[in-house]
């Protein structure tokens, strides 16, 4: 299983190449372990992608889970995309919320959501080292150097 990880990343990569280009503003969901604050001052300082307070505002969405907290934020912060005309059934059929998914906490997998279309448009897998600030900035400075390389590699 952990080897198939970086390859499913790779692959949900490879799909959203086209979409990565652009994004040019994100909102930077919390994190274990306070990631998310080293994340979105790398990002700043770097000067990669403007990180925005407001996630009405921004084009995609970091974070480090997936599932009913990110829905509840993309319901709130932009509605999915009208649905056709053909009568609902497919909904009634979804778990409920607060049940446990397969796309929960990846313990160091990093998730940019288009905040559109929800589709996941880059991921990396990052685990910290540690918990103290020195491992979690390294992280954080991990993620975004490979965002910046993606990002060079599509333009």
């Amino acid at each position: 299983m952990k080897r198939l990880l970086p390859l499913l990343c790779g692959f949900a990569w490879m799909l959203g190449a086209a979409e990565l280009s652009g994004v040019k503003t994100v909102y930077v969901m919390p994190m274990a372990r306070s990631l998310d604050q080293y994340l979105a001052s790398r990002l700043a300082s770097g000067q990669v992608i403007q990180v925005v307070t407001d996630s009405k505002r921004a084009d995609a969405i970091f974070t480090d889970r997936i599932g009913p907290a990110l829905d509840e934020l993309l319901q709130a912060s932009a509605p999915p995309p009208a649905k056709s005309s053909e009568p609902e059934k497919a909904d009634n059929q979804l778990a409920p919320v607060g049940s446990s998914s397969s796309f929960g906490r990846g313990k160091g997998t990093i998730f940019l959501v288009d905040a559109q279309s929800r589709e996941v448009i880059w991921s990396m897998f990052a685990p910290a080292k540690g918990a103290d600030a020195p491992a979690l900035d390294r992280t954080a400075g991990q993620i975004v150097d490979r965002l910046k390389r993606d990002l060079k590699g599509k333009k």
